[in-house]
């Protein structure tokens, strides 16, 4: 394993519905409390998917900037990022003209390259200072991607294979990393699972010496197959196998 000490980013929230998974932040004020947590349990920056007052994703400047100031003033120094997946605003212009709007910007947003407008998403965010991750989902997501306007200037990758089968989800992650390697794209990877591929996928980023995630968002256990009641004890879970990896 590489010498550098990987990024360990912790996702809080996600699309998840509020009140359906015990210790899932939702509101601004119950996100900021968990992004002190998380930072004191080894995460180095905090993904999170902002709601309104009746618990939905928003992309409206009140939402956005309720949550990122909440997380800045708890935890100064911490990079806080949002989502902008499709699935909050379907309408491309309409996201666009959201993201205008912000007057609080968030350190970093997740831009997910197979919906439809996500490089025009990409550009403003950068135009308007925000870092892009670059979310690649597949193979072909990957393919837009390094031929895009944005893959010079990007953040941050994000392998993100969607299958819940750690076997399949490292394949799929496998062929996203082909199409990179051949473009010799130099940016940082990160690379995370979903579900039960979670922690399998983790450990193979680990091996790799890519950044890692975990939180609620992508999984409700822990490694022992456990059931886990926060995001921070997530962290510490993923934080343990740092360390061993590292022969601490």
């Amino acid at each position: 394993m590489p010498d550098s000490i990987p990024l360990l980013k912790a996702c809080l929230n996600g699309a998840r519905v509020a009140g359906g998974v015990v210790g899932l932040p939702v509101t601004p004020s119950e996100v900021a409390l968990d992004a002190i947590a998380v930072r004191e349990a080894g995460a180095g920056a905090v993904h999170v998917h902002p709601r309104d007052a009746e618990g939905r994703e928003r992309l409206d400047a009140a939402t956005i900037g309720a949550t990122v100031s909440a997380v800045r003033a708890a935890a100064p120094g911490l990079p806080v990022g949002v989502s902008t997946g499709d699935w909050i605003e379907p309408d491309p212009r309409v996201r666009l003209d959201l993201i205008r709007s912000w007057t609080v910007r968030p350190d970093f947003a997740s831009v997910n390259l197979h919906e439809d407008g996500a490089v025009a998403v990409a550009e403003l965010l950068i135009e308007r200072g925000v870092g892009v991750e670059a979310g690649i989902w597949t193979a072909d997501a990957a393919e837009t991607f390094v031929g895009s306007s944005i893959a010079p200037r990007c953040l941050r990758i994000l392998i993100e294979p969607r299958p819940t089968d750690p076997a399949e989800a490292l394949r799929t992650a496998e062929e996203i990393a082909v199409v990179l390697d051949r473009a010799h794209h130099p940016a940082p990877r990160l690379l995370h699972g979903t579900r039960e591929a979670t922690w399998g996928v983790l450990r193979a980023a680990l091996g790799a010496g890519l950044d890692l995630r975990i939180g609620l968002e992508d999984t409700t256990m822990l490694p022992d197959g456990s059931e886990a009641r926060s995001n921070a004890e997530l962290v510490r879970a993923a934080a343990r196998l740092i360390e061993a990896a590292r022969g601490r």
